[in-house]
Formats: C-alpha cells, sequence, structure tokens
C-alpha cells in the first residue's frame, strides 16, 4: 500500500471515509516522509522494541514504526478513525489498535503482557493542548520506559530541554528532566501536516534514567515546591514558597532552608538547579 506520507494519499483516505477533524483532540496528520523518518530515527526503533503509539490517527506514523519495530500497539481515543486504521495497517500483522483514552490506559499492565515487563518505547505525534499531563502521567506512573520520541508544540519542548537562569526553565523542565534526559531531534515547520497547525513543532526525545537524577525524601513535596517557586516568576524564592499552600512550612523555616543552600534570600526559584531543589526539599522536610 502506498504510504500516507504522500499528501495525495492522506486527502484521498479522508475523503474516502470522510472524516471530519475533531478540534477537541488536536489532529494534526503528518504528510512528510522526512520528518516521519527522523522521528524513527530519533526513538531508535529496532526489530527488538515493543513500541506504544499514542494516537495514530490515520495510520501514517504506524506504518513506519510497524517496519522498524518488532510489535506496535496503537492506542486511538477516537472510534472514527478504527475503520480508517484497520484499512491503512491492512499489510501489517505486527500492529494492534486499542480504542481507549491514554490518560485512563494502563500501560505498565500492556508492557508486563506484551514486552515481559521489559522497557518499552513510546512514539508520539502529541496533541498539543494535553501533551504535559500524557508525558507527565507516563512518568509518574511508573510505566517501564526506555524513552518517549513525540512531537510536540516547539515552545513546550524547549521548555523541557531548558536549563537555570533561561525564559523557557520552569517546573515542566525539571519534572522532565527528573526523569529522563531530553534531546532536541528536529523541528517541523506547520507546512508538514494537515490541517497546519498555527505554530511550529519539535521532535523531542526524552530518554529515561534508570533511577531519578536526585535523591530527595518526599518526591511529591519536592514538586510542590518547584511550583510554588515559579507559580509567581518574580517574587524571590523565599516569598513564593511562603505564598503557598502547598508549602505548609513556617517563614522561619523557610528562610533557614535556603539559608543552608548556601544562596542569597533573594535568590529566585528560576536560578536553582535541580539537584538545589532537592537539596532544599531535604532541610525542609528534615528541619
Amino acid at each position: 500500500m502506498e504510504k500516507l506520507s504522500n499528501p495525495q494519499k492522506t486527502i484521498e483516505i479522508i475523503q474516502k471515509y470522510e472524516f471530519a477533524f475533531q478540534k477537541k483532540f488536536g489532529q494534526n496528520f503528518l504528510i512528510d516522509s522526512h520528518v516521519l523518518e527522523k522521528i524513527i530515527k530519533a526513538a531508535d526503533i529496532t526489530k527488538e522494541d515493543f513500541v506504544v503509539e499514542i494516537g495514530p490517527g490515520i495510520g501514517t506514523l504506524t506504518q513506519y514504526l510497524a517496519e522498524a519495530a518488532g510489535e506496535v500497539t496503537g492506542i486511538e481515543i477516537d472510534k472514527a478513525l478504527l475503520p480508517i486504521l484497520k484499512d491503512t495497517l491492512s499489510g501489517y500483522d505486527n500492529v494492534t489498535v486499542i480504542n481507549e483514552d491514554v490518560l485512563k490506559a494502563d500501560l505498565a499492565a500492556l508492557a508486563e503482557e506484551k514486552n515481559g515487563g521489559r522497557p518499552i518505547k513510546v512514539v508520539a505525534n502529541l496533541p498539543y493542548y494535553i501533551t504535559t499531563p500524557i508525558i507527565m502521567g507516563l512518568f509518574e506512573k511508573h510505566v517501564p520506559l526506555d524513552s518517549i520520541t513525540v512531537m510536540v508544540q516547539k515552545e513546550v519542548a524547549a521548555r523541557m530541554q531548558a536549563g537555570p537562569g533561561t525564559k523557557d526553565y520552569g517546573a515542566l523542565s525539571l519534572a522532565v528532566q527528573y526523569y529522563a534526559e531530553p534531546y532536541i531531534a528536529a523541528n517541523v515547520p506547520p507546512n508538514c501536516f494537515i490541517p497546519r497547525p498555527n505554530v511550529g513543532s519539535a521532535v523531542i526525545r526524552l530518554t529515561k534514567y534508570d533511577a531519578p537524577r536526585v535523591q530527595v525524601d518526599d518526591e511529591a513535596m519536592m514538586f510542590a515546591v518547584i511550583r510554588a517557586s515559579f507559580n509567581q516568576r518574580r517574587k524571590t524564592l523565599q516569598n513564593g514558597l511562603n505564598n503557598s499552600p502547598e508549602v505548609p512550612y513556617t517563614k522561619e523555616q523557610i528562610a533557614a532552608a535556603i539559608e543552608k543552600l548556601g544562596t542569597s534570600p533573594s535568590v529566585r526559584g528560576e536560578a536553582l538547579t535541580l539537584e538545589q531543589f532537592a537539596a532544599l526539599t531535604n532541610n525542609l522536610t528534615r528541619g
């Protein structure tokens, strides 16, 4: 079958099934073979791999994954796409499609069933409005992961990769970098999609660490401290933590914990590294 990366083929399939794009699902289908090849290369897919694709759409990326991987499971929320996927993936016997919401799916159970609990690779052209909950859900639910390679909004990729002291650095940078090493593999202009999105996109690979990059006594408290530090970026770290209902410590305890870090009381959250946020949290929780 002719590849769906050919724009004419994509249009033909959409017309054949009278498919209507659903804004609520953030559907933008890839129509550029170079970009698809870059995704496969960035994800480092081999015949040894079991791959989960989130939101296969009409199967454009799925076709490439099926040719590169041992086995692929696509998780698609839109029922209207199921008959299309049955058609476009009919030539591949190593692909299964599940009609489910990925935020509710038990991917750890899927990895156990299909891959003997070994780490899986997740690949996706993600709907931009739900990128962060999907990625953080994969990390926080402790799904056995090797890597996540996703197409996201360009500025979101920049935030995931950003370091301290930059304008893009924030709670998302720290959350992602706690679990994985980010690498931006490609920038992708809007004309590579049908329909064209209003923003530029990027392919980012998040290679999961065997263990989180820093040791912290209370992971949940560290993320509460991080959120509080960036909620009001113009405020000092001390004021940000004092003002947060999520951080249950007195002004004095917060001041003492910051002082122990060896930084100025007027430091802002955006200047701290992940290691410093872990140390600050340990200072607070240990008293």
